[in-house]
């Protein structure tokens, strides 16, 4: 495997801890994780096929996470769009123009909005596991919790089972997360508890701050006008990757994403759920992100 090369780079006034992998003059694929996620929850199986595929990988910490800067979120308050220009400063970090982008869950919508934000960055989209930027997911939240029939005009809520475990209000720590992805992976294809857990302990135990995350789900719910930029602006070639047992997003939120940006493709993965904890499934996602 080739050798990772650790880096920090600035985005304001926020330090951001990134990481390297592969040959730099290779075509540069930039993995963007969700909410509450370390670079490290970027599988290693994926980085190491995407090398095998002639790409060189960039996963970095979100701030609020891992090894990166913290943000006084009550005083100085911050949006998807300002985690997105968080992930440009990596790209000026690493001296590239332009690189493949792939973005999960949240990091899906960072992606979109370098799409339509910052076109001249991005060589190509990936976004997994994701929705649409700019959707407003807490009516149907509130509905789908209180029992009420959903809007036809919504998009689905996620699985009542999700929707149930999140109530249940488990105290923090590893063996929640664990009890969090085993849900997340779905019931279709085995759990690998063993690496999620590894994975798990891992970013906790590179934490500055653990409780700092949480930061993310104010962001995710802070109004941003820029989230409201029509999707059909994107030019980049796009694929859309999901999984048809997504119990935090839906199938049609992928359906959604395809209809919304001209020319995506979607490849739907049998199976599949909101993580990659599943034997083989780092590998099989890795050779969906275009390149």
């Amino acid at each position: 495997m080739t050798r990772a090369h650790e880096r920090y780079v600035d985005s304001g006034p926020v330090r951001i801890w990134t990481e390297r992998i592969g040959k730099p003059d290779d075509p540069a694929v930039v993995m963007v994780m969700g909410s509450a996620a370390q670079g490290v929850s970027c599988p290693d199986a994926l980085v190491h096929r995407l090398v095998e595929r002639g790409a060189q990988v960039i996963r970095y910490d979100h701030r609020d996470t891992g090894r990166s800067g913290l943000v006084d979120f009550d005083t100085h308050p911050y949006t998807i769009g300002d985690m997105a220009r968080d992930c440009l400063a990596v790209l000026d970090g690493h001296g590239l123009d332009a690189a493949h982008v792939a973005g999960t869950s949240l990091g899906g919508m960072i992606a979109q909005w370098l799409g339509v934000h910052a076109p001249d960055r991005v060589r190509s989209l990936t976004i997994m596991s994701s929705s649409p930027m700019g959707h407003d997911p807490a009516p149907v939240w509130e509905r789908a919790r209180a029992g009420e029939p959903a809007d036809p005009d919504d998009l689905p809520p996620p699985s009542p089972e999700f929707l149930a475990h999140m109530a249940a209000g488990l105290p923090p720590g590893v063996e929640s997360d664990v009890a969090l992805f085993r849900m997340f992976n779905g019931p279709v294809r085995p759990f690998d508890e063993q690496a999620a857990r590894a994975m798990l302990e891992l970013a906790l135990s590179r934490a500055t701050d653990p409780g700092a995350a949480a930061n993310h789900n104010r962001a995710v719910w802070r109004d941003d006008p820029t989230l409201k930029a029509p999707l059909s602006s994107i030019t980049a070639p796009t694929s859309i990757v999901h999984g048809d047992r997504d119990p935090l997003y839906p199938l049609a939120h992928a359906e959604a994403l395809a209809a919304a940006i001209p020319g995506a493709v979607l490849h739907v993965v049998p199976g599949m759920g909101h993580v990659m904890t599943s034997p083989g499934l780092p590998e099989e996602v890795a050779d969906l992100v275009r390149l």
